[in-house]
């Protein structure tokens, strides 16, 4: 038996519980040590002063930009490389990883181009205040000239998650995080570089993933093949890209979106309600990742069983996974709620800054129960194909509830208003997405039959 042939036969045949962890072990490591190495940045950062630690939590708003350019071709590419891999095509799932990899890189260098001609403006719009402007400004430059590397990171992780390789996404993604930590202190207080440390060293890490990433494809560890031979400007397959990656690009965007109205609301608090709202949502997403981890192990599966027509395996992964993302999510929720203070101290021991933060790290950990069914809902339609269905339920979150919420609780309540928002809009999001998840899985057929 080939190893093509032994993958299609574990990804299909495999029990579910068993499968699901296997591969949502990996992905859940290369989510936490990403987001700890994103912490670190904060941290390291935070040491040399609130406005520092501000800009970084202002420059999250625009790597959230270039994830979701990431997310955009890497998803729906991989979304569509694994149902090809469970029809056991894999000439189209080569071609489809090498367009999404040739547009990735395209897009990146424009969106970085556009970035660098209206720094400045393009820093206050992302939230800045003056005092922040001089170190969001050293910062995001060394981002925008590694962004076409961390693009293509994004998508060729994804790609590998879809095929079922997370051990090689996690290898790539884990390699350029324990640089960055290593670096971070080296860079910022060895050499005094202060923020600019900070930010050469995010951009080296995001040059070494890159590097043993695209190894991996050059040297055929997987099904897909990135080559030239294999790219072709096809219409039809690049819309298909941009039509399955669309719902990611969607929540990826309007998490941007949502992050610059974040800090502009705070912003009207002064420079620590910014810092502390930027400490907050470092360390939730780090205690979503674990649940996302485990998503992103599933959707491999979703996509190859799916591809396969074995719809049944499809809604036993969707339930094991579903039941394992509430009850870890549950646990943490529970622990960070009782140690919250002791956490934002961690990153700035500033009392207008705890202030902040304890409050809405609090609240967050009630929304967190709320997180796992939107989540794993669109994951589903996305790895099933069904584009509207994904770019619905990706802009509940982020978009359509949050955002309405986010300004009419800074206008009528204030600072709690702000503090409140995200928790809020998850759970409005749950009961919205339950019904369309619903509807979703009493349309799939008997195994065998084609989908509608």
């Amino acid at each position: 038996m080939s190893e093509n042939d032994a993958k299609f036969k574990t990804m299909t045949e495999s029990p579910i519980p068993g499968l699901v962890i296997k591969l949502g072990i990996p992905t859940t490591i290369s989510m936490l040590v990403t987001n700890i190495y994103n912490l670190a940045d904060t941290y390291f950062v935070s040491q040399l002063g609130t406005s520092a630690s501000g800009a970084v939590g202002i420059v999250f708003g625009y790597m959230i930009v270039l994830q979701a350019i990431g997310f955009l071709f890497g998803s729906g590419a991989g979304s569509l490389i694994s149902r090809c891999l469970g029809n056991r095509d894999e000439e189209s799932a080569s071609k489809y990883a090498t367009m999404a990899l040739a547009l990735t890189i395209g897009v990146s260098v424009i969106v970085g181009a556009f970035s660098s001609f209206f720094l400045d403006p393009f820093i206050m719009f992302l939230g800045s205040t003056p005092t922040i402007l001089p170190y969001a400004r050293i910062y995001i430059l060394c981002i925008i000239f590694s962004s076409p590397f961390m693009v293509s990171t994004f998508v060729l992780n994804n790609i590998l998650r879809y095929e079922g390789r997370a051990n090689l996404a996690m290898i790539g993604l884990v390699s350029g995080a324990l640089l960055n930590m290593i670096g971070d202190p080296i860079l910022i207080f060895y050499f005094k570089m202060g923020v600019l440390g900070a930010g050469i060293s995010t951009a080296l890490s995001q040059v070494v993933s890159f590097g043993i990433l695209i190894s991996f494809f050059i040297f055929r560890k997987t099904q897909s093949r990135i080559s030239i031979k294999n790219l072709s400007f096809e219409p039809q397959r690049a819309f298909d890209i941009v039509a399955i990656g669309f719902p990611a690009l969607a929540r990826q965007g309007l998490q941007s979106i949502s992050t610059m109205l974040l800090n502009n609301c705070a912003a009207v608090y002064g420079d620590a309600a910014v810092a502390g709202m930027s400490i907050v949502s470092r360390v939730s997403f780090m205690v979503f990742a674990v649940g996302l981890g485990i998503g992103q192990g599933y959707q491999p599966i979703c996509g190859f069983n799916y591809g396969a027509r074995l719809y049944s395996r499809v809604k036993q992964a969707l339930r094991f996974t579903l039941g394992l993302g509430e009850i870890l999510l549950g646990v943490f929720a529970v622990i960070i709620f009782m140690i919250a203070p002791q956490l934002i101290v961690l990153f700035r021991d500033d009392p207008a800054v705890i202030a902040v933060g304890v409050t809405a790290l609090r609240l967050q950990c009630v929304g967190l129960l709320f997180q796992p069914l939107g989540v794993m809902a669109n994951m589903t339609f996305q790895s099933a194909g069904r584009a509207v269905a994904a770019t619905v339920s990706s802009i509940f979150k982020s978009g359509v509830f949050f955002i309405p919420i986010l300004i009419a609780g800074a206008k009528l309540f204030g600072l709690i208003g702000i503090q409140a928002a995200q928790p809020i809009s998850d759970m409005i999001t749950f009961f919205a997405t339950l019904p369309m998840l619903i509807y979703f899985l009493r349309r799939l057929p008997a195994d065998g039959e084609e989908a509608k």
